[in-house]
């Protein structure tokens, strides 16, 4: 017996809405667009230097990841200034390899452009991590969300 299409979108609606990795996967990917979108309109329609470029727009998408990420896809409760500092610590992190990475790649005339792919790709590795488990983390439960409608969450592994 098949689902009607109405049913099936809701349930991947609801999917969606209840996955921590699928909406950090969304929030990165509109991130990614804006931090390469800047970079390529920076260094290539302004003429930056590709080692300043390269930062700022990588900054740039950080603000708006930042906020959406904690709101949207963690909704962390936890106090604002313990993930904005270490979020904060992680930020210099990224910079710097997203930077050396993307400038290593220009060097070795693979394209700037690919370098910001493979940072890209590296950093979302790690973060989801860091950001599920100790940025964006609760301090607290949040009312009405328990971990049966986390998709991540495994009943198994539960109290044995």
């Amino acid at each position: 017996m098949a689902l009607d299409p109405r049913a099936q979108v809701t349930r991947l609606v609801g999917f969606i809405h209840r996955s921590h990795l699928l909406k950090f996967l969304i929030v990165g990917g509109l991130s990614f667009a804006i931090d390469l979108g800047l970079l390529v309109l920076l260094h290539e329609g302004l003429g930056v230097d590709l080692w300043f470029a390269t930062p700022a727009a990588f900054l740039s998408s950080l603000v708006f990841n930042y906020f959406v990420q904690r709101s949207y896809t963690f909704q962390s409760n936890n106090r604002q200034h313990v993930s904005m500092f270490s979020y904060g610590l992680l930020v210099v992190f990224n910079v710097l390899a997203t930077d050396v990475i993307v400038n290593v790649f220009d060097t070795l005339a693979l394209t700037y452009a690919s370098g910001k792919v493979v940072s890209a790709v590296s950093t979302m590795t790690w973060n989801f991590f860091l950001y599920k488990y100790w940025i964006f983390r609760s301090d607290a439960p949040t009312p009405g969300k328990d971990q049966q409608d986390d998709p991540e969450f495994s009943p198994t592994t539960a109290d044995g």
